[in-house]
C-alpha cells in the first residue's frame, strides 16, 4: 500500500516539476508594445477637446451604434439631443445606393438626483446587406450630422471578423491614449467588445451623470462608426439609496 502511495507522490512531483520547466521556458510573446501606466491619472477636465459639444443649439451628440440583431445585418443607432426632442428620423443608404431610406427612432429621458438627461434616441435598422458600407444622417437642417459604418460579412464557419477588446476605459488622460491606440492599431478592429466599467461617473459626488454625457462625446469618434457591444460592470450599478430611489 505504501509503495503505491509513494508512486503517486512521485508522479505528482514529476508533473509539478514539468509544469515549472514549461512555465520557465515558454515565451508566449506580446501582441503590442503598448503598456498602460500603472499610476491612476486624473480625469480630463470638462473643457477638453475630446468632450467638445458639436456646434448648434440642439445638434445630435454622443452618437454610437451597436449590433441590432443576431444575424449581424442590423444596427441600433443612438444619440442625444440636449435641449429638445428634435427629429427622430434616421436617413441611411448604402455606398452605391441611389436612394435614401428612412427609419424612426424611439425617444426617452430620465432623471437621477439633481440631473436631468437630454433626449435619448434609439433607432433600429435591420434590413441591411452584409459586407456593405452604409452612410447615415441624424438631426435636421444645417445641424444635420453624417456618419458611416460597415456591416459584417455574412456569417459562416470560416468567415474572419476582428473584434477589439476594451474595458475599464473611463475618461482620464490614459483613457484618451487607450482609445487612440485602438484607433491607430494596424489590426483595425471591425467592432468593439466592451468589457464593462464605462464612464466611472459613479466616482463623482452624487454619481454626477453629466460625466456620462462627457464620456458619450469622448467615445463618439469610434462608437459612431463601428458597433460597440456592451457589457455592464460594477461601476454601472448606480445604487445610491441615500440620494435617489431607483
Amino acid at each position: 500500500m505504501s509503495s503505491r502511495s509513494d508512486l503517486t507522490i512521485m508522479r505528482v512531483c514529476f508533473i509539478i516539476f514539468l509544469l515549472g520547466v514549461l512555465v520557465e521556458l515558454c515565451d508566449g510573446g506580446i501582441t503590442s508594445e503598448y503598456v498602460r501606466g500603472s499610476d491612476l491619472p486624473d480625469d480630463m477636465p470638462l473643457d477638453s477637446d475630446v468632450f467638445k459639444v458639436p456646434p448648434g443649439r440642439n445638434t445630435p451628440q454622443q452618437v454610437h451604434i451597436t449590433q441590432g440583431n443576431h444575424e449581424g445585418n442590423g444596427v441600433i443607432i443612438s444619440w442625444v439631443t440636449p435641449s429638445a426632442p428634435c427629429s427622430n428620423t434616421v436617413r441611411y443608404w448604402s455606398e452605391n445606393g441611389k436612394s435614401k431610406k428612412l427609419a424612426e427612432a424611439t425617444m426617452n429621458t430620465y432623471r437621477f438626483f439633481n440631473y436631468t438627461s437630454g433626449y435619448i434616441h434609439h433607432c433600429l435598422i435591420d434590413d441591411l446587406e452584409f459586407d456593405m458600407k452604409y452612410y447615415y444622417e441624424i438631426g435636421s437642417g444645417k445641424w444635420r450630422r453624417r456618419f458611416w459604418f460597415f456591416t459584417p460579412p455574412k456569417p459562416g464557419p470560416d468567415v474572419p471578423y476582428t473584434f477589439g477588446l476594451i474595458g475599464d476605459l473611463g475618461q482620464t488622460y490614459d483613457s484618451n491614449r487607450t482609445l487612440s491606440h485602438y484607433e491607430m492599431n494596424p489590426g483595425k478592429g471591425q467592432a468593439v467588445l466592451f468589457l464593462g466599467d464605462l464612464s466611472y461617473a459613479d466616482l463623482y459626488k452624487f454619481h454626477d451623470n453629466n460625466r456620462w454625457d462627457t464620456w458619450g462625446r469622448f467615445v463618439e469618434r469610434s462608437a459612431a462608426y463601428q458597433p460597440w457591444i456592451w457589457t455592464a460592470g460594477n461601476h454601472e450599478i448606480d445604487f445610491v439609496p441615500d440620494i435617489v430611489r431607483l
